[in-house]
């Protein structure tokens, strides 16, 4: 199957609000240490677009890949998943 034009999709939580229009995601995956066979949690931090300051600290959000929107905000908020609980 074509890779080209396929777009990839994260799930993770929103660590951050504080800026406008934009989110920072905390995406965690699980992988298995090379050499221990334990799995281990890593994650890393993407900001991603939010048009409408919907989301809020503690949201489950799914990004998906998009056009860069500055230097270093290069993912937009699909969904909201699964509203935090304030």
């Amino acid at each position: 199957m074509n890779e080209r034009g396929r777009r990839r999709r994260l799930q993770g939580v929103v660590v951050s609000d504080k800026m406008e229009k934009t989110i920072v995601v905390r995406v965690t995956r699980r992988i298995k240490h090379p050499l221990y066979k334990k799995y281990v949690l890593k994650w890393s931090k993407y900001k991603a677009h939010d048009e409408k300051n919907s989301c809020a600290i503690g949201d489950e959000v799914i990004i998906q890949e998009s056009r860069p929107y500055s230097k270093q905000k290069r993912w937009s908020v699909m969904q909201i998943t699964k509203r935090a609980l304030v």
